[in-house]
């Protein structure tokens, strides 16, 4: 099992903890406060179990009170039933946007259900909102909205420290998936509004959502700019790289799979259905299925024995 990584030497925020985990599970973000405790982002389902085994060890017999998440993607809140199980007084911050589909247990609109990913279900008890502060180890942290990747997503900064939990609006490499672009919403001008938001708050540190934390440098946020220009300039090749990410994190899920119940998990999950029709409408589900992962396997993040895909 992995060894959490404290931070409280490094010049950000005493009593914070990373937790840094693959790119099936977000990062989690463990906060022990003189009065409470707190977790932000609970990885993946699959590494629920790992998810309470790492929380139980930094907390050393005290109890979780606050869990929060930055956003609802399944790779960030798939950990909250089981930590809910564990800590059944445990109070669970969500953004406002989806908190009525949360109430309902609405796997459509959480979309869980269309990109064929598993949560299990979770309550919620309070809104993080943006343009607020809500305390994390004894310190507040600012709230700031951070569409874009989803469209309700939030980050959270802590001035003193100039630390920024950034979720999936920034990586070290990168950014992830606009979500509302492939729903046919807008989407990319409001990733390069919160990288304009990113600037003006001039962290020191960032704690990614996926990868190691990273001194901030604007060279970072250059990157990433000219990525979303790319993207910008063609959709398409953004629709694409969609695509092949969705069918890692379906590698990252099941380890391995052959390629023939990869082409029938692809075909029952609406989010392929509709990719497929943008990118490749005159090309069976299986044929495309079978050049996606040649690219992948050329890339070597996935592996091919025969007719068994192995994650990489």
């Amino acid at each position: 099992m992995q060894q959490p990584w404290s931070t409280g030497e490094s010049g950000l925020p005493p009593g914070l903890h990373v937790l840094e985990r693959s790119w099936l599970s977000s990062n989690g973000v463990l906060f022990i406060g003189a009065g409470s405790t707190a977790l932000v982002d609970s990885g993946y389902c699959t590494d629920a179990q790992q998810t309470v085994a790492l929380v139980e060890r930094v907390l050393q017999g005290r109890r979780l009170d606050r869990l929060v998440n930055t956003h609802l993607h399944s790779d960030h809140c798939g950990g909250n039933a089981a930590l809910q199980a564990r800590w059944p007084a445990v109070r669970t911050w969500i953004p406002p946007g989806l908190a009525a589909a949360v109430a309902a247990w609405d796997t459509v609109a959480l979309g869980y259900q269309p990109e064929g990913q598993v949560c299990p279900r979770f309550r919620h008890d309070a809104l993080v909102r943006p343009g607020t502060e809500i305390e994390l180890g004894d310190r507040s942290w600012q709230v700031h909205a951070a569409p874009g990747h989803d469209p309700d997503s939030v980050i959270l900064f802590e001035p003193r420290s100039g630390t920024l939990i950034s979720a999936d609006a920034l990586w070290e490499n990168g950014f992830g998936i606009v979500f509302p672009e492939l729903e046919g919403a807008s989407g990319f001008d409001q990733v390069s509004s919160t990288f304009d938001l990113i600037e003006q708050l001039a962290p020191s540190w960032v704690i990614p959502g996926h990868g190691r934390v990273f001194r901030f440098e604007l060279a970072v946020l250059g990157r990433a700019r000219d990525r979303l220009q790319a993207f910008m300039r063609n959709p398409s090749r953004h629709a694409h790289h969609a695509a092949k990410a969705l069918l890692k994190f379906r590698l990252l899920e099941t380890r391995q799979v052959s390629l023939d119940e990869l082409v029938s998990w692809a075909a029952a999950t609406p989010r392929f259905g509709s990719l497929r029709q943008r990118l490749a409408a005159d090309t069976a589900m299986p044929a495309w299925i079978e050049l996606l992962t040649q690219e992948l396997v050329r890339a070597q993040v996935l592996r091919r024995v025969g007719d068994t895909l192995h994650d990489a």
